[in-house]
């Protein structure tokens, strides 16, 4: 299995030296040549397999230069029972209606990112080993509230590595903030951004292409990496729950073996949902893609309005924040995959988006997205309103970001009257975003702080998950605040770690 960029296709490099580097040097996003197809067989072993069985199955279609034992062991660790309160990694719960939530949020930091940054730390420092690379991997985040926290857990005090977390000040979740900001681990830095998370995004895009800060990294012996989806080693440890979800359908006699389902994911950045897509595309039964946004409704416009991707606009802090964004990266994965790897296509609609804030894709282009794809987006007053009713009408406690899902979902199935049997990808513990969950059932909650927890705990009757619980008089570390044009300067924070 090879891999190339999304930009030039003319280098081909091992799936080690992607995970390594992170992005390509020409800005690209590193994607495989062909998709590996699931054999007859490979299903019936997943049907017989945990989701860490599961999930090394997977792992070993797209990672060729992984032994089989290599992926074993490193799933076998990253989804560990004491990690992810027991050996259902990623349930799937029935509500009725076709609906089956798959919770991704039952890890040390409560949110789906640990589903991929709890694997990311062991297939990163073994390509690293692979490559025959020496060299110290400074790995760079930019975050909208999960990612940031997830990534630190995942690789503090992991030798060979420093992390450097970006996230906008005021863009996260007070218990998104006191999760990065109280981070352990001796190779760990975070950072705040005056700025949203489209800045800090672009800002750690700024640092991948500044030639003069690479090699003075590299004269320190240090390296850039990356921990957000444009890793390909990130991205890719997320197709295996969509096809572990599918194994538990089936179980369940939910669906029938090579039935279709549909796939309904809140996704910001385009990388949670663009790992369904590449499910399907290995033999997956998917019918239909269903892109969830909430006010921030770029995607939305796109899907649903001839092809036209236009950052340009208004951007909403929302009680969903970790969608807060208006430049999806994975979108151009997507671009790349059906234009059947036309990388001066996506290069030239890039250098568009970098330029005019704005590109569009051809007719036949959107059709071909149009096949696989719908979407839909939440306000915040929708989303509040369809937590409710989920907790008044079937007692399922769900987080903002969820909500949006689901009322996307249910908004979908509305306009279309398909009534396959639909996965909805919830991303996060509702104990993530208290004020907003606790308000939107009728409390209220008089401060921002750990015993936010308590407060919806006492309204719900439901046990708030040990790992936000232990926040409890913890002091935060960091607390350093910069300008994102001043974003580079922290860069010699990582010769100190």
């Amino acid at each position: 299995m090879e891999y190339v960029s999304t930009r030039d296709s003319s280098r081909k490099v091992s799936a080690a030296y992607a995970i390594a580097h992170g992005i390509a040097p020409d800005g690209g996003l590193y994607c495989p040549t062909t998709f590996p197809a699931l054999t007859a067989d490979d299903w019936q072993a997943l049907q017989a397999r945990d989701y860490k069985g599961r999930a090394a199955l997977i792992l070993g279609k797209l990672l060729t230069d992984f032994s089989a034992e290599e992926l074993a062991a490193y799933t076998a660790k990253a989804y560990a029972d004491e990690k992810f309160g027991g050996a259902d990694t990623a349930p799937v719960v029935a509500l009725g209606e076709g609906r089956h939530m798959l919770e991704l949020w039952h890890g040390p930091t409560c949110a789906f990112k640990d589903m991929a940054l709890q694997m990311l730390p062991h297939l990163l420092t073994a390509s690293l080993r692979k490559t025959g690379e020496t060299r110290t991997a400074c790995i760079l985040v930019a975050t909208s509230g999960d990612t940031g926290k997830a990534a630190l857990d995942g690789f503090h005090d992991v030798d060979g590595t420093k992390i450097m977390v970006y996230y906008p000040v005021d863009g996260v979740s007070p218990m998104q903030k006191l999760q990065m900001t109280t981070q352990e681990g001796k190779n760990v830095e975070v950072v705040a951004i005056r700025g949203n998370f489209d800045d800090a995004q672009s800002a750690v895009k700024r640092i991948f292409t500044d030639e003069q800060t690479r090699a003075a990294l590299d004269a320190d012996g240090l390296m850039l990496s990356s921990a957000n989806s444009i890793n390909w080693g990130r991205l890719a440890p997320q197709i295996a729950y969509y096809v572990s979800a599918y194994c538990d359908l089936v179980a369940s006699g939910a669906v029938e073996m090579g039935a279709p389902i549909n796939v309904c994911v809140p996704t910001g950045n385009f990388g949670n949902i663009l790992a369904a897509y590449i499910a399907g595309q290995m033999g997956l039964p998917v019918h239909k893609l269903i892109c969830a946004s909430n006010r921030n409704d770029v995607l939305t416009d796109f899907f649903r309005k001839g092809g036209v991707y236009d950052k340009d606009r208004p951007f909403y802090a929302t009680t969903s924040p970790s969608m807060d964004i208006l430049i999806s990266s994975n979108l151009e994965r997507l671009l790349f995959f059906l234009s059947d790897g036309d990388d001066r296509l996506v290069a030239s609609l890039m250098a568009a988006l970098a330029q005019d804030g704005r590109y569009q894709v051809d007719d036949a282009l959107f059709a071909k997205i149009c096949a696989s794809f719908d979407a839909g987006c939440c306000d915040d007053e929708t989303a509040a309103q369809t937590i409710r009713a989920l907790w008044e009408q079937q007692h399922y406690l769900c987080d903002t970001h969820t909500a949006v899902a689901v009322h996307v979902y249910e908004d979908y199935r509305a306009r279309t009257g398909d009534q396959t049997p639909t996965v909805i990808a919830s991303t996060a513990s509702p104990f993530k975003f208290c004020r907003a969950v606790l308000e939107a059932l009728g409390g209220t909650l008089d401060k921002d702080d750990v015993s936010q927890l308590d407060a919806l705990t006492a309204f719900t009757g439901v046990a708030a998950p040990a790992p936000l619980a232990a926040l409890a008089g913890k002091t935060p570390r960091f607390d350093r605040v910069v300008d994102k044009e001043d974003i580079l300067s922290t860069v010699a924070l990582l010769r100190d770690l």
